[in-house]
């Protein structure tokens, strides 16, 4: 049967605005399809979402256990719901996506407090960690409870699995727990050349998010919990947080399809490796400025405003901070050679102008 819908864009135009903007791997969309048909059991009690947890327990040990969501944001907010009381703070870096692009949803919806740290480069550390961790025990003060960090950052950096490591021994040595924003898990595993439960429960996190959709899934992601004791009635949270799908096993087969072999890794490296072909390009090029350390799928860049404005109308790609020049270009999993090439000769003809 031929559907009604119609192709409404144009799948040659190519984009850096966000590995968001890529379209679904062929895997998943198999995965998708063999999911399809007849009835499963809703709500998670199906079989799709039975399997996913042997799956995840692969990669994140024999407690982990996924509750699969809608999106990021959903994840973030019902983890941190559930591992906080309602007097709790969340210690993060002022960058960090839960302080700057969830639209105030963790404060709002979890009803907890944020306590942000400026950083340098996206990565919080113990000594940072300590000018908000303080006054447990005063009443007028949120309680910390909580370290969140996120791997890799929003400014493309990854922490070392010693460095994860510090931050969970710390945290935990001063009762809170460590939540792990992995909207870009994949990437950060490949840049560190490491199985993803190396710098997760084996190095002290409690509750990671999984991101999937910027790693080629159709929409979905998941809560990961590696210590069943840092959260309290998480299907009652999810719920709560209108995080429970119904058809669930359609989120649960793209993550299986995602992580029970490699697929995940090679559309992490892919992207990866655009980004440093990406970077290596533009620090060729007279008038343009690498801000941080490229080492996962993201080139952060400072060029004239005026260059950047021109370049948009040929690649999308967004402003980081508009008056400062400062602008980032992503990479996906689709991103091609001739992408890349096809980009940077752009930026050459712009700042020539």
């Amino acid at each position: 049967m031929k559907t009604d819908a119609g192709r409404r864009h144009d799948p040659a135009v190519r984009g850096f605005a966000s590995d968001n903007y890529a379209g679904v791997h062929p895997e998943i969309l198999e995965a998708l399809a063999l999911a399809n048909g007849g009835h499963q059991v809703a709500y998670g009690e199906d079989e799709y979402t039975e399997n996913l947890q042997r799956v995840m327990r692969s990669h994140f040990g024999p407690y982990a256990e996924a509750f699969p969501v809608f999106n990021g944001t959903g994840a973030n907010v019902t983890a941190l719901q559930a591992m906080t009381d309602r007097w709790g703070a969340v210690i993060c870096a002022k960058t960090a996506h839960i302080n700057v692009d969830e639209g105030g949803a963790p404060e709002r919806m979890a009803g907890l407090k944020l306590l942000a740290v400026p950083t340098p480069d996206g990565k919080l550390t113990p000594e940072l960690i300590d000018q908000e961790a303080w006054g447990f025990e005063d009443e007028h003060r949120a309680m910390p409870q909580v370290v969140s960090i996120t791997q890799n950052t929003e400014l493309g950096t990854v922490y070392t699995v010693d460095e994860v490591r510090a931050i969970c021994e710390h945290a935990h040595a001063l009762g809170m727990k460590v939540h792990l924003d992995g909207a870009r898990i994949a990437n950060a595993a490949a840049s560190l050349d490491v199985p993803m439960r190396t710098f997760t429960n084996a190095a002290g996190v409690d509750v990671l998010s999984y991101g999937g959709t910027k790693n080629g899934m159709m929409f979905g992601e998941a809560v990961v919990v590696v210590n069943p004791d840092a959260v309290r009635q998480m299907k009652h949270v999810r719920k709560m947080s209108m995080q429970l799908a119904s058809k669930m096993r359609f989120v649960s087969v793209q993550l299986e399809a995602l992580l029970a072999k490699d697929l995940w890794l090679r559309n992490a490296r892919r992207a990866n490796g655009m980004a440093q072909r990406l970077a290596a390009g533009v620090r060729e090029t007279d008038g343009v400025e690498i801000l941080y350390p490229v080492q996962a799928n993201a080139v952060f860049a400072k060029l004239p405003h005026e260059v950047s404005r021109r370049l948009q109308q040929r690649y999308r790609f967004y402003f980081w901070d508009e008056a400062a020049g400062h602008v980032r270009w992503m990479c996906g999993f689709d991103t091609t050679e001739e992408d890349v090439d096809g980009f940077l000769q752009a930026l050459k003809e712009e700042l020539a102008r």
